[in-house]
Order: structure tokens, then C-alpha cells, then sequence
């Protein structure tokens, strides 16, 4: 997705955050254990002291230099491929930072992660938080990103060229009988083994991308910034990465943001399913102001009516596909235009382009509108290429957690429950969270609770018509942190800091430039 090109800013672009758009929509991850680095199932905290296997990685000096973007410098930093065998090689993680500016005493580094997982954040760096973080943080703190493993800079997961790759994003997830339940699986089959055995790097990497693993590079990354504690914001899925830090080593916490959270607790299940009803609430909010503007694609009617004539829509599209204009030949199906609707649920500024693009698509059969939008979320360039944040987002998510269901069966028998939680996109949501099941390499993680016992203040903040991340996750994360202050914001879109809240944004720089975290509880609008 490159919503940087086609409408939105880059601090809004959801980098898929939770769940990937399409085939992709994939089972969200959750907490990892075992033999990603955390014993046992509680996530607990890592022993102080530095193993020995560890200490020439701890003692790592970045060698920096300008990488092409002007004021900011790239280094790289080895990390093991497997920190529990050590000896097993290494891999390399790409970092990049932007000094801070001044005047004032520096406070440290500050990293930052934009979410996925998959999401670049050293593009996120360098093209938003570098640049459009409040000037007066810009100027107290470093700015620091570094690309988790398997993503992006940092030897990136591949899986399928961009032929293939526009081949399953058009799969139908929406079988209507077993033959289509046969050819969604083998989709499923075909895309994981294409992340096994697309290179030699990838297939290296594929056991050892889950979050724990890249929580601990982060406490690497911190060493070699020469930071005693790592001060962090995370969105979205970054927030897991955050609070799996913070679980792990609470005693290293310093002024750490998670907006937009997630529920580390929440079986992938329950977390795919509460994620389904997220995307619900936020069409109907969609729905309700479409309905007030003359001309609105779905009509004058309630969210209900609204619903019903999208998803007749999608039904169309799913027997006969429009066309797109598109120079290889690509048509509109319902695959790829419900995710292009689900791409403009990220921001209620998108929702003017979303408008356009259904009144297109629905009136005059031009499919154009809705493929841009899908083709921003999948991160798909003109020239058909795809970036690798789809390939990473399902290594990530489907190593993070144990599979929502591992055969059609188990979906049909859930299909109820989902579509009860949305009407519009239940029923492509649960066979989208089928895709897990097929994946090539076993699950190492599972939910749990996070209290990251002894850690400073954390705060949590949650936006209360969030699609992708909803409101009760961000309630849940801090309630189970035994540091953690929850702030809301009331509003549509994804995560909070940074979307025009005075309010947000004040609580957020007072505690990051002070140490002061909002009151728990604190409201915002």
C-alpha cells in the first residue's frame, strides 16, 4: 500500500497494521514464547545480566553514514539469527536515525515502529516521524528506527513475484462451494510455500521473525544507541512489539507510547473476530456521513441499508468483475474491491476517495477508483511490483500465534458468528483468517497477558472507533500493564497521536519531553 501516493499522509498510512487487506487478511499475531526467546507461556521478564553467547552483539558501535535522504544516517547491526543458539549465524538489521535538533538538553533516542507487522519504519522515519513529529520532541530526542527482521532493509521475507502476487490478491474469499474452499487452500498453500522457497534468505529467516525476537533486537538496538532505557512509540501492531519489550525487560522501560493497541491476551480467534466487528463500526460510521452528502453511492438510507447494498455489491463483483483501465488487463473482482474499501476504514480522510470510487464503480462500472485503493493497501507499485510488508505480515503473524482455523470446516462453522459481527466484510474476514492454517512453519507463540511488572509508565491509547485495532483492546492492554494509563480518543480512524487532537498530541509530548504520563482514564476528542 502506498497511501503517501494516492490519499493519505505518511503518518496516516496503516502499513496493514493489524491485518492485511484482501487474501492477506491475516490471523492478527499475538504473543510469542518458546523458542522465540521468551520461557515458557507468561512472557517472562529476561534475566538481567547479559548471557556471554550474547555480549559481542550487546557491544556493537553503529557505524553510521548518509544513505540519500538528507539529515538522516544508516547503519547496520548484527543480531543472532536465533537467540537460543547463538552460534547459528546472524542477521542483519538495518537502522537508521535522525539527530536531534536542539536547543534543549538531548533526552535520548526515541524509536519508532508505524506497525504491520511488515511496516517499514525506517521508511516511516524517514519519510513522516523524522519530519513530522512536533518539532519541540524533534529537537529533545534522536530519532531511531530499525527495521524488524524479515522486513524490509532488514533481510526481508519474499515470497511471490508480481505476477503471482496480483494473481492472489484477486483469489475469491468468498467460496460459495467446495471447489472454491479447495482453490482458496491451495491459494493459501501455494503462498507459503512461495515464502519457503522463493531464496535461500527467506527460508533462513522464515522460523525466526516472530515479535519476541524482534523485541530483543530492539534491546540491542538500545545498547548500541548507548541508551540505558528505550523510549519507543509504536502503532498498531508496534504496540505489541512495545509492550512484548516491556514484558521482557521492564526494568528498561523508559517513556514508551502504544497507540492504537493491541490485545496481547486475545487468542487469534477472538482477536480476528472483535477485529471483524472493528471494520463493522467503522463502515457504519462511513455509512452515516455518506448518507447525509448528495449523491452518496449507497444511498439516503441507514447503515443497515447501507451494508446490504455494499455487500450486493460485492456479490456482483464476485460473478461478473468490471474493468479498471488497468494495463495488464487486471479487472475489478470482489476480492480486491472489498479491500479497497477496507483501506479507506484507516481514515475518515479517505473517505471523500472512497465516495468517489464507489459511485464510479457502483454507477458507471468503472473499477478504476477501488483498485487504487487496494493497490495502495497491498503496497503495489505502478510498474507491478510489490514491497515485502504482505510477505513479512504473514510470516510474523502466522509464527506469533497458533492458527484461527486450520481447515474450511472449522470456518464454515464459524461463518455465523463473523458475519453476525459484520454483515459487509464477516464472511471474507473468517476464510481470510484460513491462511495461517496452511502456513509452512510451526506457530511459537500463543496469548497471554502482559504486566511487565516494575516497568515506568506506559501509556496506552485507543481510539474509540478504531477500525483495525478496537477500542477494548487499548482498554484491556492497560489494564493488564501494571504501569500502564489509558488515553482515549473519541473519533474515527486508526491509532491517535498525530490525527489533529490537540488534545492527544499535548498528552503525549508532555509525557514524552517530561516523563508525565496522562491520567489514567483521560479523554480526549
Amino acid at each position: 500500500m502506498d497511501f503517501r501516493r494516492h490519499l493519505l499522509t505518511p503518518r496516516r498510512r496503516p502499513a496493514v497494521l493489524a491485518v492485511a487487506g484482501g487474501i492477506l487478511l491475516a490471523a492478527i499475531s499475538a504473543c510469542a514464547s518458546g523458542s522465540s526467546g521468551a520461557p515458557g507461556s507468561s512472557l517472562a521478564a529476561l534475566p538481567r545480566a547479559t548471557p556471554a553467547a550474547l555480549a559481542p552483539y550487546y557491544d556493537q558501535s553503529p557505524k553510521w553514514h548518509e544513505c540519500g535522504v538528507p539529515g538522516f544516517q544508516c547503519a547496520t547491526l548484527k543480531a543472532p539469527l536465533d537467540y537460543d543458539k547463538p552460534s547459528a549465524g546472524d542477521i542483519d538489521l538495518a537502522v537508521s536515525r535522525k539527530q536531534a535538533t536542539g536547543p534543549g538538553k538531548r533526552l535520548g533516542s526515541l524509536l519508532v515502529n508505524p506497525g504491520g507487522p511488515g511496516g517499514s519504519a525506517i521508511g516511516y522515519l524517514q519519510s513522516y516521524a523524522g519530519i513530522g513529529y512536533p518539532e519541540k520532541v524533534r529537537a529533545r530526542y534522536d530519532m531511531v528506527a530499525v527495521d524488524p527482521r524479515g522486513v524490509a532493509r532488514s533481510e526481508p521475507v519474499t515470497c511471490l513475484d508480481g505476477k503471482r502476487m496480483d494473481a492472489y490478491t484477486r483469489t475469491d474469499v468468498t467460496p460459495d462451494n467446495q471447489a472454491e474452499q479447495a482453490r482458496l487452500a491451495a491459494a493459501y498453500k501455494g503462498f507459503g510455500a512461495g515464502c519457503e522457497a522463493s531464496n535461500r534468505t527467506s527460508g533462513r529467516v522464515l522460523p525466526h521473525v516472530s515479535t519476541v525476537e524482534a523485541a530483543r533486537d530492539m534491546d540491542l538496538v538500545r545498547e548500541a544507541l548507548d541508551d540505558e532505557k528505550l523510549n519507543y512509540v509504536g502503532a498498531s501492531y508496534g504496540t505489541f512489539l512495545g509492550a512484548t519489550y516491556a514484558g521482557l525487560y521492564p526494568e528498561r522501560v523508559g517513556r514508551l507510547v502504544l497507540d492504537g493497541a493491541m490485545d496481547p491476551s486475545l487468542p487469534a480467534r477472538e482477536m480476528n473476530e472483535q477485529q471483524t466487528a472493528g471494520f463493522e463500526t467503522a463502515f457504519r460510521s462511513f455509512a452515516k456521513d455518506c448518507a447525509k452528502r448528495s449523491g452518496c453511492p449507497l444511498g439516503a438510507g441507514t447503515p443497515d441499508r447501507s451494508g446490504k447494498r455494499l455487500k450486493e455489491f460485492f456479490t456482483t463483483l464476485d460473478r461478473s468483475p468490471i474493468g479498471t483501465g488497468d494495463e495488464g488487463g487486471r479487472k475489478l473482482g470482489e476480492a480486491l474491491a472489498t479491500t479497497g474499501v477496507i483501506a479507506a476504514m484507516y481514515d475518515e480522510g479517505a473517505w471523500p476517495q472512497l465516495r468517489e470510487a464507489l459511485t464510479a464503480a457502483m454507477k458507471h462500472k468503472d473499477g478504476a477508483g477501488l483498485l487504487a485503493l487496494s493497490d495502495s493497501y497491498y503496497e503495489r507499485e505502478p510498474d507491478g511490483t510489490y514491497s515485502n510488508m504482505m510477505f513479512a505480515n504473514a510470516a510474523v503473524n502466522c509464527l506469533d500465534q497458533h492458527p484461527s482455523f486450520t481447515s474450511p470446516a472449522e470456518v464454515e462453522k464459524a461463518l455465523p458468528d463473523f458475519e453476525k459481527a459484520s454483515p459487509v466484510f464477516g464472511e471474507g474476514l473468517a476464510w481470510s483468517s484460513l491462511n495461517c492454517g496452511y502456513w509452512p512453519v510451526k506457530a511459537t507463540g500463543e496469548a497471554h497477558r502482559i504486566t511487565a511488572e516494575g516497568a515506568a509508565p506506559i501509556v496506552v491509547a485507543g481510539t474509540t472507533r478504531d477500525p483495525a485495532t478496537p477500542y477494548r483492546w487499548a482498554k484491556s492492554l492497560a489494564a493488564q500493564l501494571s504501569s500502564g494509563h489509558l488515553l482515549t480518543y473519541d473519533g474515527d480512524g486508526h491509532t491517535a497521536y498525530g490525527r489533529g487532537s490537540d488534545c492527544v498530541d499535548g498528552a503525549i509530548d508532555e509525557y514524552l519531553l517530561t516523563g508525565t504520563p496522562p491520567a489514567d482514564g483521560k479523554r480526549c476528542s
